[in-house]
C-alpha cells in the first residue's frame, strides 16, 4: 500500500479530552500527558483553551500549562479560541519566549453549522461564529502565527438535527476568503456515517481546493473510526483523535467522546498508512490516563491491546 498518503495526527485530548470530564487534572498532569504524547510522536497538539474558567473549569490553567510546555522547534501547540478576548490571550503566550518558555503557536477557531448550538456554545448566531472566526484568523496572520478554523456541528446539530451540507460548503467558502492554514469538519455529536462524511469532505475540497482539510470526529454512535477512515480516502489527511477517546462538548447534550487515538492509529497501521506516532506508547499512555481518572477509558484498543503476537495466521477455533 505505497500509495496511501500519511496521516498527520492532531492530538486533542488535552484540551477537547479533558474538557468535560469531571475528575480535574493539575497543570502538571497535562503536562504530562502532553510530553508524553510528544515522546509517542504527535508533533501537533491542541493543549489549552482561552475560555472563561467558569464555562469550562477544566481549562482554568490554560497560561500555566503553555508556560510549562516542553520547548520544542518540531512541535505546533495549538490554542482554542471562540472570541477576539481568547485570541489575544492566545497571542500574549508569545511573551514567555523571552523568558524561554514555550508559547502557542497556532490559534483554532470555531464556527458553528447552526444557530442554536452557536448560541449555547460561543453567545453567536451561525452566521456571527463565521465572521467571527475569520477575524481571529486574519488578527493571529497580522501577528505573525499561524491559525486555522473548525466548522463544527457539520455534520449534525443537538438541537436542530440535520445539517445542510450546502450551509457547510458555503461556510468553508467564506472561512478560505481569510486563508486560514486549514479547515476542519467536526462531527461534534457524532451522527456521522461514512458515506455522508466522504461526500461532504469530498464536496468542501472542490470547494476550497487550496485550503488544507482536517476531520475531527466523535464515537458516540460507534462510526467514529469509520468515518475517519471516509474523511481520509476522501482527502482529509489531517485527524483529529483524543487518547483514551476522551471528550465531549460541555454545551452539546450526550456528547461523548472523540475518536481515540490509538484506535485510529491500529486502524491507519493495519491499513498501511504512516503517522509518525506509537501505538504502543500511546496505548501506555491511554492506560496512564485510566489511573488518573480512576476508571477504564472509552477506547477499545485500551481494553483489547493491539493485535496478537505469536498467533500465526491461525484462526480461532
Amino acid at each position: 500500500m505505497t500509495d496511501m498518503a500519511p496521516v498527520e495526527i492532531v492530538e486533542v485530548g488535552p484540551r477537547d479530552g479533558l474538557q468535560n470530564e469531571k475528575v480535574l487534572f493539575s497543570t502538571g498532569d497535562k503536562l504530562t500527558m502532553i510530553t508524553r504524547a510528544i515522546d509517542a510522536g504527535v508533533r501537533r497538539l491542541e493543549v489549552a483553551s482561552f475560555v472563561h474558567p467558569k464555562r469550562v473549569p477544566q481549562m482554568a490553567d490554560a497560561e500555566d500549562v503553555v508556560a510549562g510546555l516542553p520547548v520544542r522547534d518540531d512541535v505546533t501547540y495549538i490554542g482554542l479560541v471562540l472570541n477576539k478576548r481568547g485570541a489575544l490571550r492566545g497571542l500574549a503566550t508569545r511573551e514567555n519566549t523571552a523568558a524561554g518558555k514555550a508559547a502557542i503557536d497556532e490559534l483554532g477557531a470555531v464556527a458553528i453549522a447552526s444557530d442554536t448550538f452557536a448560541d449555547r456554545n460561543q453567545g453567536q448566531t451561525s452566521d456571527e461564529s463565521v465572521a467571527v472566526s475569520a477575524d481571529i484568523v486574519r488578527l493571529a496572520r497580522a501577528e505573525g502565527m499561524s491559525a486555522q478554523v473548525t466548522l463544527s456541528a457539520a455534520f449534525g446539530c443537538p438541537f436542530e438535527g440535520r445539517v445542510d451540507p450546502a450551509r457547510v460548503v458555503d461556510m468553508a467558502k467564506r472561512i478560505a476568503e481569510c486563508d486560514p492554514r486549514e479547515i476542519a469538519l467536526a462531527d461534534t455529536i457524532g451522527v456521522g456515517s461514512p458515506r455522508r462524511v466522504g461526500d461532504l469532505v469530498a464536496a468542501v475540497r472542490d470547494a476550497v481546493p487550496h485550503i488544507p482539510l482536517r476531520a475531527h470526529f466523535h464515537n458516540t454512535r460507534g462510526t467514529g473510526i469509520a468515518n475517519a477512515w471516509a474523511a481520509y480516502r476522501a482527502g482529509a489527511v489531517t485527524l483529529d483523535a483524543s487518547v483514551g477517546g476522551l471528550g465531549g462538548c460541555p454545551f452539546a447534550p450526550k456528547a461523548t467522546g472523540n475518536i481515540a487515538t490509538e484506535d485510529l492509529l491500529y486502524m491507519l497501521e493495519e491499513s498501511g498508512v504512516e503517522s509518525g506516532v506509537s501505538l504502543d506508547a500511546m496505548l501506555d499512555l491511554a492506560h496512564w490516563v485510566e489511573d488518573r481518572l480512576g476508571r477504564p477509558t472509552p477506547s477499545a484498543l485500551s481494553q483489547a491491546g493491539g493485535f496478537p503476537t505469536g498467533a500465526g495466521d491461525q484462526s480461532a477455533a
